[in-house]
């Protein structure tokens, strides 16, 4: 069984131009400073004419994990986070998104999708998070699932001050 994350943001800003942030080096960079946790870094970066795909590595520190989920990990946990975005149309972006917890039976993997609306434009992101442990799967899933959001929504908040010129 699997838990599914439906997450939505809407930005005043154009999908375009959301996309072309969302892609770019010095912002993951810099997201990954103030959001990533112990030991985070880009482990690849790569665009090409308006899409693009990177990997980057969170860290959840020991202390801060909630119980069920400490007892999968011994340490700090690892989030490994590959996304892709590709340009469709004008306004209008696709892309994928696989997330690893090395040394757990832990996974997601979900798509975006990004499109201009009449006020700016919205982000969609939809991932299925799985955890293969008997008994636990389901309650570790839902707080998987909710760190997850939270996450989300400070990197929606994060790109939106990046957006406003609040971060460079």
């Amino acid at each position: 069984m699997s838990r599914q994350i439906d997450y939505r943001s809407s930005s005043p800003h154009g999908a375009d131009d959301v996309a072309a942030v969302m892609l770019d080096e010095e912002y993951l960079r810099a997201r990954l400073v103030q959001l990533g946790g112990p030991g985070a870094k880009l482990l690849a970066h790569e665009v090409h004419e308006g899409s693009g795909r990177y990997t980057i590595r969170h860290g959840v520190d020991e202390a801060a994990l909630p119980s069920i989920v400490s007892s999968l990990v011994s340490g700090n946990l690892v989030v490994q986070r590959t996304e892709s975005l590709r340009r469709e149309a004008p306004g209008r972006h696709r892309g994928d998104v696989d997330v690893q917890i090395p040394g757990t039976p832990a996974s997601a993997v979900g798509t975006l999708e990004l499109r201009d609306t009449g006020s700016g434009s919205e982000l969609l992101v939809r991932a299925d998070v799985t955890v293969k442990v008997p008994f636990l799967g389901g309650k570790i899933e839902a707080v998987i699932a909710d760190q997850v959001q939270q996450l989300l929504a400070a990197e929606t908040a994060f790109t939106l001050e990046w957006l406003d010129g609040k971060h460079h």
